[in-house]
């Protein structure tokens, strides 16, 4: 596994794997041919078929201007062995290939081309930092410790700050997300309401609207965290932010459970996936669910088996989630999943407090099984929109039951 700077990746928005990853392999490809007149890039698969509602050609050719960039879209042609890969091609004036690179965005932010970088932890799962616990007495996050650079703490500290900062600027925005489904913003919203509701229905509000917030931020290309991914990106923040004030936590406890979550969302990318085009939305807002549950059982003073148990259950009720977004756009279902996300990883914790920690089917388990779920599901439904709610929302409009 490697360290969790490459997990939580502070950027903008809309997507790690259509936006995020594209972008950054554009500028070093344009970095390395200085000599190229123009660029053409090929998307294939489902980063061509949902690459409009992600913004990817825009990206592309921000990363690559101002030179020109011609995209080639080729949604229903993989290339190789990864729904989510494209080809970089530098032309010259004549259109001659001066350089070309094959690239794959593997899910989260990564890049094919990052797999020479090297695992600082040793291949493994929850078991392991499970073991570690019970060898030492430690707490899973010090588990971390043992592998992770000095200055982890630091830049968990930036990772805190632009979590927040993404919450308090989607609460305090409106108006009308970009392209063209015409939704309007509804953190704000949600959040004032929430502050006229009695405690039951408070908590629930307050987590739908700080997670709200932050997918909203997203879906307008707003600078926040992948966590796993930048779809999945509202559902830790909310939870974190939330108990963060209900609870009085300081901030050192809320690092200590974010490098918990990391640790979770680390075992899901090296032993399943975080890709939607890969495995569906269970492994993005699935795993973004374990983590937060993960962390809300430590800071709410869970055993480590207790925590294992809460991110188990966070992901185990996500197996089989689809990924259709609607025209392409990180919108819908995208931002209500991260607010029902939030609020089930916060029950997950809360059970797993009533219980010993001692449970049938572990976290590993569970991550075994929903790799082998969404290898499964038919492409339909993996970051294609060409079926699901995807489809059924463009046979409404053709049937003139919805504008």
């Amino acid at each position: 596994m490697k360290t969790l700077r490459e997990l939580y990746r502070i950027g903008h928005g809309p997507s790690s794997s259509h936006t995020m990853a594209p972008a950054r392999a554009a500028l070093q490809f344009g970095r390395q041919c200085p000599e190229a007149t123009r660029f053409r890039v090929t998307l294939f698969g489902s980063l061509a078929s949902t690459g409009k509602g992600h913004f990817t050609d825009q990206v592309l050719g921000d990363a690559l201007g101002p030179r020109s960039v011609d995209i080639v879209w080729k949604p229903d042609e993989q290339h190789g062995d990864c729904p989510t890969a494209f080809l970089m091609e530098a032309l010259d004036a004549s259109g001659t290939v001066l350089e070309a690179r094959d690239e794959a965005s593997l899910g989260g932010g990564t890049l094919r081309s990052d797999g020479d970088t090297s695992d600082i932890y040793p291949a493994g799962g929850w078991r392991d930092i499970l073991k570690f616990c019970e060898d030492t007495g430690k707490a899973p996050w010090e588990y971390a410790l043992q592998f992770e650079p000095d200055d982890i703490w630091t830049y968990l500290d930036k990772v805190w700050t632009a979590m927040c900062d993404a919450i308090e600027r989607g609460l305090d925005t409106q108006g009308i997300l970009p392209g063209g489904l015409e939704l309007p913003r509804k953190a704000g919203l949600f959040y004032r309401r929430a502050k006229t509701l009695n405690a039951f229905f408070r908590g629930e509000s307050l987590l739908a609207a700080y997670a709200y917030a932050v997918a909203e931020e997203n879906a307008c290309g707003g600078r926040i965290v992948s966590a796993p991914t930048c779809g999945s990106c509202g559902v830790l923040p909310a939870v974190l932010f939330y108990l963060r004030d209900e609870m009085e936590i300081d901030r050192d406890d809320i690092l200590q459970a974010l490098c918990t979550a990391g640790l979770t969302g680390n075992v899901v990318k090296a032993n399943g996936s975080l890709s939607g085009a890969d495995v569906g939305c269970q492994g993005e807002v699935g795993t973004a669910c374990a983590m937060a549950a993960a962390a809300a059982a430590q800071l709410l003073g869970g055993t480590p088996r207790q925590i294992e148990y809460a991110a188990e259950m966070g992901l185990e009720h996500h197996l089989g989630l689809t990924c259709d977004p609607v025209r392409g756009f990180v919108q819908i279902p995208c931002i209500e999943r991260n607010a029902h996300a939030a609020t089930r990883a916060v029950s997950c914790a809360g059970f797993t407090l009533l219980s010993d920690g001692i449970h049938r089917i572990s976290f590993d388990d569970v991550v075994e099984v929903m790799l082998e779920t969404g290898h499964a599901l038919s492409n339909a439904y993996k970051e294609t929109s060409s079926g699901g709610l995807a489809m059924v929302y463009e046979q409404a409009i053709t049937r003139g039951n919805r504008s």
